[in-house]
C-alpha cells in the first residue's frame, strides 16, 4: 500500500521537470492524479496538449491513475474548473501542489509590463486562484460535517527568498508565494489544512534560462548522484501530502539533490529606542548601532 492511497492530487505545471516528477510519485504513492499543464514554452507562450497527456500515459503505464487537464491557472475561473475537474472525475480532493511558472528576466530599468503581468499572473495569482478554489471547497465540505484532509504544497524559490537581481518579477512573485503559504497556513488551520512551500534547487527549462545548461548539467561519471535532477524534489513533496506530515504547515524548505533545509521567516533584529520622536541628526549619529552584525548594504 502507498501513503497516498485513496487520495486525490492536483499539480499544475506537471507537463515536464519538477512537476512532471511530483505528479508521478504522488500517483507511485496511490493518489489519483490530475495533471495540469497548458504546454507552454518556458516564457509562457503557445500551447500544447501532448506534456500532460504524456504524463498521464506514463502514470497509467505504471499501474497508477491520472487525467490530464489544460486549464490556464492564472484566472479564478481556469482554477475552479481544475479543482471542479478533481472531484468530478475522482470523488475529492485531498492535494494541491502548485507548480506552474515562467520566466521573463530584466532588470527592474528595463522591465516590460506585459512581462511583469504575464509573470506575476502565471505564478502569484496562479498560486492564489488554486488555493482560493481548493480551500473554499475543503471549508464547504467542513462545514457539512464531511472529515476533511486537505494539503498545499506551493513553490517559491530562493530567487524570492534572496532576492536575486534580474528577476525582479520572478523573485516579486515568488516572495509573495512564501507569504501567501503563511496566510493560508494560518487562515486553513481549523479545517484543517495544511499549507507549506518548497524553494527547488534543480534543473529544469527555467532555471536553465537562468544559469545554463553547463551548471546544471548532468553528472560526469555513469550512475553517480544527479543532484540537480528534478526527482530529487518530488519525495518532500510527497511527504507533506502525506497524513504523517498534518503537524507541519506553513513551513517553507529548500530541497537541493540530498538535502532538505528548512528556511527561517523573517525575524527581528537589533533596535535603537530614543523613546520619543527621532530627528534625522539623531538616525544619522545612531543608525549604525543596527548593523553591528549584519552590514547595512546588500550585496
Amino acid at each position: 500500500m502507498g501513503s497516498l492511497d485513496g487520495k486525490v492530487a492536483v499539480v499544475t505545471g506537471a507537463g515536464r521537470g519538477i512537476g512532471r516528477a511530483e505528479a508521478s510519485l504522488l500517483a507511485e504513492e496511490g493518489a489519483a492524479v490530475v495533471v495540469n499543464d497548458l504546454g507552454g514554452e518556458w516564457d509562457g507562450t503557445g500551447t500544447d496538449d501532448r506534456p500532460a497527456q504524456q504524463v498521464v500515459d506514463e502514470i497509467a503505464a505504471a499501474g497508477g491513475t491520472a487525467s490530464a487537464n489544460y486549464e490556464d491557472i492564472s484566472t479564478w475561473e481556469g482554477a475552479q474548473s481544475l479543482i471542479r475537474q478533481a472531484v468530478d472525475e475522482f470523488g475529492r480532493l485531498n492535494i494541491v501542489v502548485n507548480n506552474a511558472g515562467i520566466l521573463r528576466d530584466a532588470m527592474v530599468f528595463n522591465m516590460e509590463e506585459p512581462n511583469w503581468d504575464a509573470v506575476i499572473a502565471v505564478h502569484l495569482k496562479g498560486h492564489a486562484a488554486t488555493s482560493h478554489a481548493a480551500s473554499a471547497y475543503w471549508r464547504e465540505q467542513a462545514k457539512a460535517g464531511t472529515e476533511v484532509t486537505g494539503r498545499i504544497v506551493n513553490t517559491a524559490s530562493e530567487s524570492g527568498l534572496y532576492g536575486l537581481k534580474g528577476q525582479a518579477n520572478y523573485a516579486a512573485a515568488k516572495a509573495g508565494i512564501a507569504a501567501l503559504t503563511q496566510v493560508t497556513a494560518r487562515e486553513m488551520k481549523k479545517y484543517p489544512v495544511t499549507a507549506n512551500c518548497i524553494a527547488p534547487r534543480a534543473r529544469t527549462r527555467l532555471i536553465t534560462q537562468t544559469f545554463g545548461e553547463g551548471m546544471m548539467g548532468a553528472p560526469q561519471e555513469e550512475g553517480a548522484f544527479d543532484t540537480f535532477a528534478p526527482e530529487n524534489v518530488a519525495p518532500l513533496v510527497t511527504f507533506l501530502a502525506t497524513d504523517a506530515a498534518a503537524h507541519i504547515t506553513g513551513q517553507c524548505f529548500l530541497v537541493f539533490g540530498g538535502t532538505v533545509t528548512l528556511m527561517r521567516p523573517w525575524t527581528s533584529g537589533p533596535s535603537i529606542d530614543r523613546g520619543q520622536r527621532w530627528t534625522v541628526e539623531e538616525l544619522d549619529a545612531e543608525i549604525g548601532k543596527l548593523f553591528t552584525e549584519l552590514p547595512s548594504s546588500i550585496e
